[in-house]
C-alpha cells in the first residue's frame, strides 16, 4: 500500500471525488443512479427540455378547449361542456401514449411503425368504401362508436417506415430504399386523394421530400422533385373543385365566402395584445370549428398576442430541439426518422397558423396539442414519442436500432 492510499488512521483513504466536468465520471454516475428501474432509465436518458415543452402545450390546449368547447357545443345542440369532457379523455390518453412509446427501443420504434402502417393502410383503403361522407369528402371511419381519421395517424408510421428504407438503401446497394419509399408515397398520396385530401397529401410529400434530401440525393434530383411537386400542385388545382375554390377564395376574397376567415381575424384584432381574458371572447361563438381548425384564433383573441407568440415559440423550440439532438447520432435511420416526424409537426403547425392568419387558402388541419380530436392527439401523441424514444441518450451496451 503506497502512502498515497492510505488514510491518517491507518485505513483505506476514500475514493477520490469524481469530477464535475462534462461528460465525465459525475456524470457516468448520475446516469447510472436512474438505472434501477425502466422508469429511471427513461427519466435519466429522454429529453427533459421537451418534454417540459410538450406539457406546456397539452396544458395550453386543456384551457383553450375549456374557451372554444362550449360555443361549439351550443351550435349543435349538444351539452355545453360536450367537447371539453371529450378531450379530457383525449388528452391523457394521448400523454399516456405519448410515454408509452418513448420508452421504445429504436428497433421498437422500427417495429410499432411498420405494424401500424400497415394497419393504416388498411383503413385508408376502406374510409371511401364504407366512411360516411362529411363537407363532400370521406376521411372519416366509424369503429365501435368512435371516429377515427386514419389520415391523422399514418403519417408518423409512414415517416419512420421511409426513414427505415432510405437508411437500408444506403448501408446496402442491394436495398432499392429509394424505390421502395418512393412506391409508399405514391401508395399513400393515392389513397388520400381518393377521400379527398389534398392538404394532408402535401404534408405526406414534405416529409418524404425532407427525409430523401436528408438522405444525400442529388440536386439534380431534388430539383426534379421540385417539379414535380409543383406540378401535383397545380394539377390538385384544376381537378379537385374544392382547392380552385379555396384557393380562388384567398386570390380574390370576393369571389366566395370568407365568413370563417374574416371572423378568425376579427378575433385576432380583438384581442390585441394581451387578449379580453379567458371566458371573455365573443368573436369565438360565432367561428363554426374554433374548438378545432381554428383554435389559434381563439387564443388570439382571448389571451392575444403574447400567448400567439408563446405558442408558435413553444413549437419552434420543440422541432429545432428534436432535429439538435436527431445531429448528436451518427445513426442514419434515427436521423431520418426523427427528421421526418419533425417535418410532420412543423408542417401541421405552419398550415393551420397561416390558414387561421389568412397567410394561405384555408385547410382543415388541427394544431398539435392544441385542437379538438381524438384522432390528432393520437397521430401527434407518436409522432412526439417516437421522437423522445429515439433521441434518448444510451449507453453502449444498449440495443441498436
Amino acid at each position: 500500500m503506497t502512502p498515497a492510499s492510505a488514510a491518517p488512521g491507518g485505513g483505506l483513504a476514500p475514493p477520490p471525488a469524481p469530477s464535475a466536468g462534462t461528460g465525465g465520471p459525475a456524470r457516468r454516475l448520475r446516469y447510472r443512479a436512474g438505472d434501477g428501474s425502466v422508469i429511471g432509465r427513461w427519466w435519466g436518458s429522454v429529453d427533459h427540455l421537451m418534454l417540459v415543452t410538450v406539457a406546456l402545450l397539452a396544458i395550453i390546449g386543456v384551457v383553450l378547449i375549456l374557451a372554444a368547447g362550449p360555443p361549439a357545443a351550443q351550435r349543435i345542440d349538444a351539452q355545453i361542456f360536450h367537447f371539453v369532457r371529450r378531450q379530457m379523455v383525449f388528452v391523457p390518453l394521448g400523454l399516456v401514449l405519448l410515454f408509452a412509446v418513448s420508452l421504445l427501443s429504436p428497433r421498437g420504434v422500427r417495429r410499432l411503425a411498420v405494424i401500424g402502417f400497415g394497419g393504416m393502410l388498411g383503413l385508408l383503403a376502406l374510409t371511401p368504401l364504407i366512411g360516411p361522407e362529411i363537407n363532400g369528402a370521406t376521411r372519416w371511419l366509424t369503429l365501435a362508436g368512435f371516429t377515427l381519421q386514419p389520415s391523422e395517424i399514418v403519417k408518423p408510421f409512414f415517416a419512420v417506415v421511409v426513414a427505415w428504407m432510405l437508411a437500408a438503401g444506403a448501408q446496402s446497394e442491394e436495398v432499392p430504399g429509394l424505390a421502395i419509399s418512393m412506391g409508399l408515397a405514391v401508395v399513400v398520396a393515392g389513397l388520400l386523394l381518393s377521400q379527398p385530401d389534398v392538404g394532408m397529401t402535401l404534408v405526406i410529400a414534405a416529409i418524404w421530400c425532407a427525409q430523401v434530401f436528408m438522405a444525400g440525393l442529388s440536386l439534380v434530383w431534388v430539383g426534379l422533385i421540385a417539379v414535380l411537386g409543383l406540378a401535383g400542385v397545380v394539377a390538385a388545382y384544376f381537378l379537385f373543385p374544392h382547392v380552385s375554390y379555396r384557393v380562388d377564395r384567398f386570390l380574390d376574397p370576393e369571389s366566395g365566402d370568407n365568413y370563417q376567415i374574416i371572423q378568425s381575424m376579427k378575433a385576432f384584432t380583438e384581442g390585441g395584445l394581451f387578449g379580453r381574458g379567458p371566458g371573455e371572447g365573443r368573436v369565438k361563438e360565432n367561428l363554426p370549428d374554433a374548438h378545432t381548425d381554428f383554435i389559434f384564433a381563439v387564443a388570439g383573441e382571448e389571451f392575444g398576442l403574447l400567448l400567439c407568440l408563446l405558442v408558435v415559440a413553444l413549437f419552434a423550440g420543440l422541432i429545432i430541439r428534436a432535429l439538435v439532438r436527431a445531429q448528436d447520432t451518427r445513426d442514419l435511420f434515427i436521423m431520418l426518422a426523427v427528421g421526418g416526424l419533425s417535418v410532420q409537426l412543423a408542417m401541421q403547425t405552419i398550415i393551420n397558423m397561416a390558414s387561421s392568419l389568412n397567410l394561405m387558402p384555408t385547410k382543415g388541419m388541427t394544431l398539435p396539442f392544441l385542437s379538438y380530436g381524438g384522432s390528432s392527439m393520437v397521430g401527434v401523441a407518436l409522432a412526439t414519442g417516437m421522437i423522445l424514444a429515439l433521441t434518448r441518450r444510451r449507453g453502449r451496451t444498449e440495443e441498436r436500432p
